[in-house]
């Protein structure tokens, strides 16, 4: 390997690589992301959707977080070198091997020479490709998740996303056969969400017709949402004045909805920042941000609240099923 990681054989005996023929708009090495380095500004990234990351690992018998890729929009060409299985869950990608189509929101074997890919997103935004065994890559600050901003982690640890020639190296573990993720857990993403907040922080500030108009009116989803924020838009809120007690900024976690100025919301989402100074109105139940960044630009969302007992209730369930 040259210091790039791009390699010009199959890579060492036991392992099995896949070459990036044609990487997509942007895909990402993610695994469950940086814990412990906020106090530093250091946002803890990972998959912006949790519930088909989670399921792209399980499919393959992966521990929890294990490295697997995030394709925004699709596009992604990979030939194998070796065998592995392959697990491919979110977005509706048309997915091919050397021609032949296969199911979304399952797993398959991919041998020797064969061709991978994946077409344009039909609904939904990301996929996850996983492999059994997880992809290898060496960790920085705890995880190979990419982080472009901070310039943290993938593939080659400059936190970039795959580009055309990187090599993919895993060491495959066997599996008994197919398998697919039961149709009652596939989302569609074509259809108009409604999510579930957990109201607070500065909510009551906001005043009860605010609050009402937050929950009550269609908001669509602004081009300029990314993997740090999903912007809104709609009728804007009128933001309350802050007490002087809260005349600073604030640690902030994932979730977060920030009302800015203007009155149109800001969803933090995984590559977030660590602190923020906007007043907040609550936070999106984590479970739910998937189904949020899988909304394409003008897409329309509705917001409804949600009982905090219920959310932890739902999470550890989640995650108990998950092996978290």
């Amino acid at each position: 390997a040259d210091r790039s990681g791009r390699l010009s054989g199959p890579g060492r005996a036991g392992m099995s690589v896949f070459a990036v023929l044609r990487p997509g708009p942007q895909t990402l090495l993610q695994d469950a992301g940086r814990q412990r380095w906020q106090h530093l500004g250091v946002s803890p990234g990972g998959p912006v959707d949790l519930h088909a990351a989670a399921w792209a690992n399980r499919l393959l018998n992966n521990s929890w977080g294990s490295p697997l890729l995030e394709i925004a929009l699709g596009g992604l060409s990979l030939e194998c070198r070796g065998e592995a299985w392959v697990a491919v869950t979110g977005a509706a990608m048309p997915i091919s091997l050397e021609g032949q189509p296969q199911l979304n929101w399952s797993r398959f074997r991919v041998r020797q020479g064969q061709h991978l890919q994946l077409g344009q997103a039909r609904s939904g935004q990301r996929a996850y490709l996983a492999v059994s065994g997880g992809f290898a890559a060496t960790p920085q600050l705890g995880s190979v998740a990419t982080q472009q901003r901070d310039g943290l982690g993938g593939l080659q640890g400059d936190g970039q996303a795959l580009r055309v020639g990187d090599l993919l190296t895993c060491q495959p573990l066997p599996l008994a056969g197919p398998a697919s993720v039961p149709s009652d857990f596939q989302p569609d993403y074509a259809l108009q969400p409604c999510i579930r907040v957990i109201p607070g922080g500065d909510a009551m500030l906001f005043g009860p017709p605010q609050l009402q108009g937050f929950f009550n009116h269609n908001w669509r989803i602004s081009p300029h949402s990314d993997r740090m924020g999903a912007r809104l838009y709609g009728t804007a809120l009128a933001c309350p004045v802050m007490p002087a007690a809260r005349q600073w900024s604030q640690g902030v976690s994932t979730g977060a909805i920030q009302v800015p100025a203007d009155g149109q919301p800001i969803i933090l989402m995984a590559d977030r920042q660590s602190m923020g100074g906007y007043p907040l109105i609550g936070w999106v139940h984590p479970l739910d941000l998937g189904l949020l960044a899988q909304c394409p630009p003008h897409h329309v969302v509705q917001f409804s609240p949600v009982e905090l007992a219920a959310v932890q209730a739902q999470l550890r369930q989640f995650y108990r099923f998950f092996g978290r």
